[in-house]
């Protein structure tokens, strides 16, 4: 069974073998959990964490530690906002796991082609971030994460980077 965590990752089953990143049909994440996943439900308890203040709305998604350069300059950059509940990357990557499924190898392709991709796109969206790119980013991840038919990855770069 699938646990949710306040940290900003769900984690599988105490005990459960295999990589820090999940794609669909993963044995791991149980028929309830996938449902929660498909539409971004199992964020919902990270709200606890922005009204501690510990995250935001809007900041970079805590990633799996063993991934993060840490001497890396733009990992620094990255590591220095607050993390939130949603961000442009975790916006254009909303179908990551299906992307990862057709991978052969997910955890080499989620570092050499996904994660640069992200991190990518978290500077530039610190480097232009105002609040009207704020409320599209929550307006579109809410629509998005309820009514995800009519996904386009790039209608949503060309929307937010106006």
């Amino acid at each position: 069974m699938e646990r949710l965590s306040l940290s900003g990752n769900s984690v599988p089953c105490a005990g459960s073998q295999g990589s820090p990143i999940t794609a669909r049909r993963d044995p791991r994440v149980t028929h309830v959990g996938a449902w929660l996943r498909a539409f971004k439900l199992d964020e919902l308890p990270q709200l606890m964490n922005v009204l501690e203040g510990t995250m935001s709305l809007i900041g970079p998604r805590p990633e799996v530690p063993e991934y993060v350069r840490s001497g890396d300059e733009l990992w620094c950059r990255i590591l220095e906002s607050r993390p939130g509940i949603t961000d442009l990357a975790s916006l254009v990557f909303r179908d990551e796991e299906l992307i990862l499924a057709a991978a052969a190898d997910r955890d080499a392709y989620y570092r050499a082609v996904i994660l640069p991709e992200k991190l990518h796109l978290n500077a530039r969206y610190q480097q232009s971030r105002c609040l009207r790119s704020d409320l599209k980013l929550l307006w579109m991840t809410a629509r998005y994460s309820f009514f995800p038919l009519g996904f386009d990855r790039e209608r949503i770069l060309r929307d937010l980077s106006r």
